[in-house]
This record gives C-alpha cells, sequence and structure tokens, in this order.
C-alpha cells in the first residue's frame, strides 16, 4: 500500500472516530433524533448512520431504536458521561475559542465540537464574559471564503494556486503547498512552501486572487508553530532600526495603544517620545505614513529623509491644477 493511500485510510479512520463520539454528545444532549437527521448533520448516508450506532453499541454506549410518532435513536435513560475530564471553566474558555475563530471562517466541525461541549458541562451554562470577533466591520465574506477554501486544502493536503502581490505591486502567479493559516498583527496569512522559490514563504490572504485548490496532493513537511517560523524571515537583526518618534500630547491614547504603554517617555523638554523598533522596509513606511501628522521621526535622520521624500512626491501629485 503506499504512502497516500495509507494517509486516506488514516484520514477515514480519524473523521470516522469523531463522528462517533460527536453522535454521542448529540444524543446526550438532544436525547432522541431521526437517523435522517444525523445523516444530514454529518453529510453520510442512514445506512452509515445504523452502522456507527451498531459501533457505539458495541463499544459499550447503550443505543436503542424507539418506534412510533415519537421515536428515533437515543440513549437509555439514565445513562451519562464522565464529565470530569475537564473543568466547567475549562469548557467554557474552549467554547469561547471555537466561537472566535469561527468569525474568520466556516468550520463545518465546529458545531459538532460545540455539542460535545454542551455535553461536558453542567446544565446551567456561564454567561459569555469575553468574545472575540476577528472579522473586519461590516464583515469580509471574500475573506472568509479564502481562508476556508486553504484549510480545506491543507486538512487534505492539496495544492493551492493563485495570483500574487507584493507590497511594491508586484504580481506573480504561485504553486504552494499549504502548510498553517496564520493570524498576524490584526492580518490573515498563509505559511506555506512557495514551489517556484522551493522554500517556506508567508504570504497575506487578502492579496491572493484567484485562489484554487488542486488534485496534487504533497507530503505535509515538519514545522515547529509553536517557535512561529515565519518570525525568523520578516524581524531579521540585519533588518531592525530604533526609531525616536514624537507626538502632541492629544495623541498619546492612540500611541499608548499601538506601541504600548511602556514604549511612551517623556524627555527633559517635555516632548512625548516613543522608543521601537522595526525592520526597515516598504510596510514600515507605510505604517508610519498611516499616522498623518499626528506622529514625527526623530531618528535615525535617513528615515526622516526617506519620509519627507515620500511626502514631497505626495504633495507633487496634487499640484497638478490641469486636473
Amino acid at each position: 500500500m503506499s504512502l497516500q493511500m495509507i494517509f486516506v485510510e488514516e484520514r477515514k479512520m480519524v473523521m470516522k472516530l469523531d463522528r462517533l463520539l460527536a453522535i454521542t454528545m448529540v444524543l446526550i444532549n438532544q436525547r432522541r433524533v431521526q437517523a435522517q437527521e444525523l445523516a444530514d448533520m454529518f453529510e453520510v448516508s442512514v445506512r452509515t448512520i445504523y452502522r456507527d450506532i451498531e459501533t457505539l453499541n458495541q463499544a459499550g454506549i447503550p443505543i436503542v431504536t424507539y418506534q412510533g410518532q415519537n421515536g428515533g435513536i437515543g440513549l437509555i435513560d439514565g445513562f451519562r458521561m464522565d464529565k470530569n475530564v475537564l473543568t466547567r471553566d475549562e469548557l467554557s474558555a474552549i467554547s469561547t475559542a471555537l466561537k472566535s475563530i469561527s468569525t474568520s471562517y466556516q468550520d463545518e466541525h465546529a458545531s459538532t465540537i460545540l455539542e460535545k461541549i454542551k455535553g461536558l458541562s453542567d446544565s446551567q451554562q456561564p454567561p459569555e464574559t469575553i468574545f472575540v470577533d476577528f472579522s473586519p466591520w461590516g464583515g469580509n465574506p471574500l475573506l472568509k471564503g479564502k481562508i476556508t477554501s486553504l484549510k480545506r486544502a491543507i486538512e487534505g493536503s492539496l495544492c493551492v494556486q493563485f495570483f500574487y502581490s507584493n507590497n511594491l505591486g508586484e504580481k506573480s502567479y504561485r504553486d504552494v503547498e499549504p502548510h498553517t493559516i496564520v493570524l498576524k498583527g490584526q492580518s490573515w496569512y498563509l505559511y506555506g512552501f512557495c514551489l517556484h522559490r522551493r522554500e517556506f514563504r508567508l504570504f497575506k490572504i487578502p492579496r491572493m486572487k484567484d485562489l484554487v485548490l488542486s488534485d496534487k496532493t504533497f507530503c505535509r513537511k515538519e514545522v515547529q508553530v509553536d517557535q512561529s517560523p515565519w518570525d525568523k524571515a520578516w524581524y531579521n537583526p540585519k533588518n531592525v532600526i530604533q526609531l525616536t518618534i514624537t507626538f502632541q500630547e492629544k495623541h498619546q491614547s492612540i500611541m499608548e495603544e499601538m506601541f504600548g504603554i511602556e514604549n511612551v517617555t517623556r524627555d527633559e523638554n517635555g516632548r512625548l517620545l516613543v522608543h521601537t523598533e522595526m525592520p526597515e522596509d516598504e510596510g514600515m513606511y507605510s505604517f508610519l505614513l498611516s499616522f498623518s501628522d499626528r506622529i514625527e521621526v526623530l531618528e535615525p535622520l535617513h528615515v526622516r529623509k526617506k519620509l519627507k521624500d515620500l511626502l514631497k512626491n505626495m504633495i507633487d501629485k496634487y499640484l497638478d491644477d490641469n486636473y
């Protein structure tokens, strides 16, 4: 048997185990449900559902079929699952994380996972004390669709193709082995192995156009996600510079929010200053210009000069009275 066939079989087994646990949780929460309803929920046939029920019965979970108008599939009265694996607060934290991340992409497993958590939680659910919404104001269905498609490609080890525009506006066609979706600095990225460059690259998802999932599969490479490998190329010590920025007092709250309260100081002349470090690239200059006239870069001098040249070019564009 080939490695690809082994991977497919293992994938089917994982999906079946996940479905079996999800069915158990649905029955714990709803007590009785129609076989067709379960088939629709998990996108399988009714025959598959009955085979799953038989598997669960053999595993010692007492599931019976009730006849009549209010019939269906249910658990024997009095059956309870051990709920001591996770605490109530831990289950609530997992629920909050799942609900929050679902604001950015469609996940067909999210609802069943939340159903499992309901089955393990106490009957009285704790109030929602925090909710994280990663979607932009007004929503962005195109971005959500891209993230959903990329997640499907990663799960199926499918290559993706797309046209990509970098921060200089240069467009290129990319063929990529997708490995990880990354939320970094309030933006969504794909971290994948570029088959053209023959190395891992970080792609900003909104800059992708005509995204297509191919039939070509790949073997996943070793990626230490917990070590944030995408930071290594971006935060190259050779490119990082120290910035000193001043601003008016009325903008202090904005500066503290953007750079952190601990990075805002006041010099002997009473000026409010921000001391920070950033990699010097086009993104840094765009970021500094986004503050308009609310800030002034004091150091280093070459950055100050570059900003002055950029602003002069911008002014020249608006001096054309023939427009």
